[in-house]
């Protein structure tokens, strides 16, 4: 009975994720993982790849891609509850001790990759807004920016979730008075003529033009990514069945009006024709900057910069707060080292995947944004976005009497726009980064294989597999 009691009482102290995030710092977590540093760093990028203010219809297309997906989060992520999100569904949906084993050992395999290369996105944005401050930053300096920005996020997450909430509102409360003022300033001087300034052929629907349309969505898709944010801390989450998938739908459909008018605003002031294309265009890298320099002039530019540091700040926090808890639930279910899936023992979070992967992202950035964007598309798309579309179809079959606190509005029409819509963006994504996607998840099944064949588990093991 005492050594009973003991083992009690033991497993009562071990510490547990504690559900404190509600409705507010869930939206809050979203929108800054959003908005953060994509809109202001990609704009000159997105009007690149059509030539003109017509890759304004890639928005569009990542729009609608995006409100579909958001469904499909938002059904799985409020049936399912818990951290690492994706992890849980496709595990669930293509069987746990099959090829749902499978899916969700290539989904974080393909995570340890493209979680980091979008939290570097983040940090090379800081850094290309400081340049505009700090004259003359070379190389070297962007790497040691980098580094320090880096690992002061990864100092500011080594905490209790409780301040975290905190921390995650105070950072989104400044996000929203950078748009804000961006928006403002956009819409006291706006002008058509420049912001409509289409080239000849603009919408000559070629086959080039259909391929720069799918750069320009992959690129508004970039952006638009986080609206998921909050499924990755599943287990965290308040009423995680109602809170969930509101947090979702309103941040994508806060964020979308958001997107729209910052970019109407910077191309309705900057002639597009001034920053495209971006590489052979320097202030094309802090073009938000250039934008209130010809307004207020050079010293209001300046501190509004400073706003922008703080929003690309707040994004990269928003995205290594929610990605920590993904290796962690796979090495807590047994699908990854078992290391990741240690917390800290007084501060209750996953500190050792809070600290790989932001190592991991720290080394990211030292490479073009350009780069980092397609490849982290990409890498993702076939297991993540159309392996959960799948997945939801399955469970639709497989498990009909499943508690859904969210059911998908229409289904299964926007599970089959937003399946059409990642098919559309990755076949036209340059062949370098197609064959790259595909042969990081080669290496990953081939990885899958050894892991199986060392644990003894499926395909191996006939036992595993039907236990």
């Amino acid at each position: 009975m005492e050594r009973a009691a003991a083992r009690a009482a033991s497993v009562s102290a071990e510490p547990v994720l504690r559900r404190r995030f509600g409705l507010l710092p869930a939206t809050a977590l979203n929108m800054t993982n959003m908005i953060g540093a994509g809109p202001f760093i990609t704009i000159p990028l997105l009007m690149s790849a059509l030539g003109g203010p017509q890759a304004m219809l890639g928005w569009i297309v990542a729009l609608v891609i995006v409100i579909c997906d958001g469904m499909v989060w938002s059904e799985l992520g409020a049936a399912m509850p818990g951290s690492g999100g994706s992890f849980h569904y496709l595990r669930a949906a293509f069987g746990r001790e099959r090829f749902g084993r499978l899916m969700a050992f290539l989904f974080v395999w393909q995570f340890v990759l493209s979680g980091p290369l979008e939290i570097a996105s983040g940090y090379i944005g800081f850094a290309q807004y400081a340049s505009y401050i700090w004259k003359g930053l070379t190389r070297p300096g962007v790497i040691v920016l980098v580094t320090v920005v880096g690992l002061i996020n990864i100092a500011l997450l080594y905490r209790r979730i409780h301040s975290l909430a905190k921390i995650t509102v105070s950072l989104w409360v400044g996000t929203l008075l950078s748009v804000l003022a961006v928006i403002v300033t956009g819409a006291m001087h706006f002008d058509p003529g420049i912001a409509f300034d289409f080239p000849p052929g603009a919408f000559n629907f070629s086959l080039g033009f259909f391929l720069g349309l799918g750069a320009a969505a992959r690129i508004g898709i970039y952006d638009y990514l986080g609206y998921y944010d909050v499924c990755y801390i599943g287990d965290e989450v308040l009423d995680p069945g109602r809170v969930i998938p509101r947090s979702i739908l309103i941040s994508t459909a806060v964020v979308a009006v958001i997107y729209i008018a910052i970019n109407l605003s910077i191309i309705g002031v900057v002639p597009w024709r001034e920053f495209v294309p971006a590489d052979a265009h320097p202030e094309s890298n802090f073009i938000v900057s250039v934008f209130m320099q010809k307004i207020y002039g050079p010293r209001t530019a300046t501190i509004f910069t400073l706003l922008i540091l703080w929003t690309a700040f707040g994004s990269v926090f928003a995205l290594l707060l929610g990605y920590s808890r993904i290796p962690f639930a796979a090495a807590q279910s047994g699908y990854f080292f078992r290391v990741f899936g240690r917390l800290h023992p007084t501060k209750e979070f996953p500190y050792v995947s809070l600290l790989v992967l932001g190592a991991i992202s720290i080394v990211a950035g030292f490479f073009s944004l350009g780069t980092v964007i397609d490849a982290l598309i990409v890498t993702r798309i076939l297991v993540q976005f159309m392996g959960q579309v799948f997945g939801l179809m399955l469970l639709r079959r497989q498990a009909p009497d499943m508690p859904r606190p969210y059911k998908m509005w229409l289904y299964p029409l926007p599970a089959l726009v937003a399946l059409l819509g990642w098919i559309f963006v990755f076949a036209t994504t340059q062949l370098r980064v197609i064959l790259f996607g595909v042969g990081v998840l080669a290496l990953g099944f081939l990885a899958f294989l050894l892991w199986s064949w060392r644990t003894r588990g499926w395909p191996f093991s006939l036992e595993a597999a039907t236990s």
